[in-house]
């Protein structure tokens, strides 16, 4: 474990979700005029909330995915919520819907310097191309996640499907960062 405290923000998760049911797209558009839905463009219907701040993109196949979310509770929420209101206007849901996490994007904050030069020797799986990207790729095989490394001490990380594995990963990284003398603390 680090001293040099990190800052973790989960900015968006990604779930899927399955209703185990046809769904009746139109009937929702008729129902609920805010959402957007044009079938020629796009085969998907968004159903948007302010609280959470989400969108759920609904499929005829009774399929969903929800974005926006800043926790697994608040996806499952806010599936729920959209569920709910679906069923307050008479759109037929016989099922408790499935939800899975598919992917959870956060950004940390190290707090140091990191050398993306010498990253390349002293790690594997890390991709670094300065001319194409400021930031180089590192791909962690436990929890299985992708970090963004910025040399400013930033990262963003993907991949995860659970928040404690956000976490895991972002202390590991630091102190794989600190063990190999890639990370320089100012203070």
């Amino acid at each position: 474990m680090s001293k040099h405290k990190s800052i973790i923000n989960i900015q968006n998760i990604v779930a899927s979700v399955s209703l185990n049911q046809k769904i009746d797209l139109q009937k929702i558009v008729e129902k609920f005029p805010q959402t957007e839905y044009n079938p020629s463009v796009f085969p998907g219907l968004v159903f948007r909330l302010k609280k959470p701040k989400t969108a759920t993109l609904i499929f005829g196949t009774g399929k969903m995915v929800c974005t926006g979310a800043k926790s697994e509770k608040e996806s499952r929420n806010a599936v729920e919520k959209v569920v709910k209101e679906l069923r307050s206007e008479g759109i037929q849901i016989t099922e408790k819907p499935v939800v899975n996490i598919q992917n959870i994007v956060a950004s940390a904050e190290l707090g140091g310097e990191i050398d993306l030069e010498s990253l390349i020797y002293k790690l594997n799986r890390v991709m670094y191309e300065p001319e194409q990207f400021p930031g180089a790729v590192y791909r962690m095989d436990t929890p299985q996640v992708v970090f963004l490394i910025f040399s400013a001490g930033k990262l963003v990380c993907v991949g995860a499907k659970k928040e404690e594995q956000v976490y895991e990963a972002v202390d590991k990284i630091q102190q794989i960062l600190e063990e190999k003398e890639l990370i320089y603390y100012t203070d």
